[in-house]
């Protein structure tokens, strides 16, 4: 097989079961370290006619992340191309379990049964906190209704005020966010990279977790870590 990744979780995800199938991957696929493919652009900006020139046997990309009309002219071309929906944990492993066999891998990878197991029973808080979780600036945005990285955080305890919004990732003024008074601030390095420096110092009075956005939004095999990572940031914050 070869294969193109327009998604960096996904790139992380076959390249450590199927060594050798990828041979292409976006600018910002940077797990594992070291990965060593062709690089084709962005994942809202692929270069089409760098990924056709790589003769792919099957690009994966993600309906979220990358545009259609990119996906649209790969297809044009005769290039096979799978495209995944993840809105929930469950969701993630199906899909996995799906990328990973369309690449050719016939033996389950450890890493995806260890990360199932965790999440059948991960760790829960006595009380449950609520929060904002801004993933922009400039203007602000939040998580919405019905994403990936807010099941994520509900099934650690955390439930964010916007879970019902008309919107998957609302616009939602500074303001507004501050008013909302949620028992925490959830900050993650991505897409928008917050950091101590810049993104806390825009909720006064309020705790803020920075979290790695790599264990908040990528499903792959940081999922198996992912619940004790991101609780050991939302409770550094709480204390």
């Amino acid at each position: 097989m070869r294969v193109v990744s327009l998604v960096p979780s996904l790139t992380e995800a076959v390249a450590v079961s199927a060594p050798g199938a990828l041979v292409g991957a976006t600018d910002w696929c940077d797990h594992p370290a070291g990965l060593d493919v062709t690089r084709v652009g962005g994942t809202k900006n692929p270069k089409v006619e760098r990924i056709l020139a790589l003769a792919p046997d099957l690009v994966i990309a993600n309906e979220e992340e990358n545009r259609e009309m990119d996906l649209t002219a790969l297809r044009a071309a005769g290039v096979e191309v799978l495209v995944t929906e993840v809105r929930d944990v469950p969701q993630a492993f199906a899909e996995l379990a799906r990328v990973l066999g369309a690449c050719g891998v016939t033996a389950r990878p450890r890493w995806l049964d260890e990360a199932e197991e965790t999440w059948s029973s991960p760790p829960v808080p006595e009380h449950r906190t609520t929060a904002v979780v801004p993933i922009w600036r400039r203007p602000w945005m939040v998580l919405g209704r019905d994403t990936f990285a807010g099941d994520v955080l509900a099934r650690l305890g955390v439930d964010h005020l916007y879970t019902t919004h008309e919107d998957r990732y609302p616009r939602i003024p500074l303001e507004d966010l501050r008013a909302a008074a949620p028992d925490v601030v959830v900050l993650p390095d991505e897409p928008y990279r917050f950091t101590a420096d810049d993104g806390p110092e825009a909720f006064p009075g309020l705790p803020c977790a920075l979290v790695s956005g790599r264990h908040l939004t990528w499903y792959g095999p940081s999922l198996a870590e992912a619940p004790r990572v991101l609780t050991r940031a939302l409770r550094a914050a709480r204390r």
